[in-house]
């Protein structure tokens, strides 16, 4: 089962529901509303959902398992791929990164509030103004308010790998603009997961109907335990609706492979689903996402 965000008609707001083999269970609370709650208490609203009858959508569609003030984050450099990558594109740092790796402090970075997040069918945008941009798959854990991990989900952390590699400090350019997130399909929850450590990952890109990149890993070769990531995102910080974390990346395409607008970027982890999104260039691909943030409750 997952705990998902659907669409059940053209035009109709989405809903929170558990998506079960039966179909789909609606809950009667918004996700981050769930995610302000204990893990056991979260843990009985889902199958209480779930022990009622479901409601007919044959066409629903998913989006982004992210809602209210619920932000995504992410790790880097958590796997020896990611290193390499990181060390190959640098022009003149590439030695932060192998600090980094094997430092007790983990590297954490924003990655976008909820209204930014694409969900699978959606497109993901590569900025107009870089010129070798990657998709970057991730194991994301998904912690309640309590800094508890509740449940498991597939990120596609796109990242500008020119930008980032030209100067460390352009992190936030190279990982947090429109588009540069999608998450989904839909969240996991822990119980039904029994080794978030021994998930295989394979993604695949698409372009003109031909597969041009592939590659396969595992959480396996994850360098950190996921504990620590959560209990360092949370050592100084407060998440009152629940917080997303990506947890790093293990594929990284060879330089100088670079994604094109209309290539469709496919994500599987397996036992939480697929994410697959399209591929656009420049935020105007993506200006959906802006009306998303008058879905956002206020304070």
């Amino acid at each position: 089962m997952q705990i998902v965000r659907a669409r059940l008609s053209d035009g109709a707001p989405a809903v929170s529901a558990v998506l079960a083999e039966d179909g789909l269970h609606p809950l009667s609370l918004e996700i981050h509303e769930l995610l302000s709650w204990s893990a056991a208490d979260l843990r009985t609203a889902v199958e209480m959902a779930v022990a009622a009858a479901p409601v007919p959508a044959p066409g629903h569609v998913l989006q982004a398992p992210v809602s209210g003030l619920t932000e995504v984050w992410a790790a880097g450099v958590t796997y020896e791929r990611s290193r390499e990558a990181r060390m190959e594109e640098s022009e003149k740092e590439a030695d932060i990164y192998d600090r980094v790796y094997d430092a007790e402090r983990p590297e954490l970075f924003f990655k976008g509030a909820s209204w930014r997040v694409a969900g699978t069918g959606e497109p993901v945008s590569v900025r107009a103004d870089s010129p070798v941009n990657v998709p970057e798959p991730e194991l994301a854990v998904v912690a309640n308010a309590y800094g508890e991990i509740v449940g498991y989900t597939i990120c596609n952390d796109v990242s500008s790998r020119s930008i980032e590699g030209e100067n460390p400090l352009y992190l936030p350019q190279a990982k947090a603009y429109l588009g540069a997130c999608a998450v989904g399909p839909g969240i996991t929850p822990a119980w039904e997961v029994s080794d978030p450590r021994a998930l295989p990952i394979l993604m695949s890109i698409e372009r003109g109907g031909e597969v041009v990149w592939k590659g396969e890993a595992s959480t396996a070769q994850l360098h950190r335990r996921l504990e620590d990531l959560v209990g360092y995102l949370f050592r100084e910080d407060d998440f009152p609706q629940g917080v997303v974390l990506a947890t790093g990346t293990s594929l990284v395409p060879d330089l100088p492979f670079t994604l094109e607008g209309g290539d469709v970027v496919s994500i599987e982890l397996v036992g939480l689903g697929v994410l697959t999104n399209p591929v656009v260039v420049g935020k105007a691909g993506i200006a959906h996402l802006v009306h998303r943030v008058q879905e956002v409750p206020a304070r």
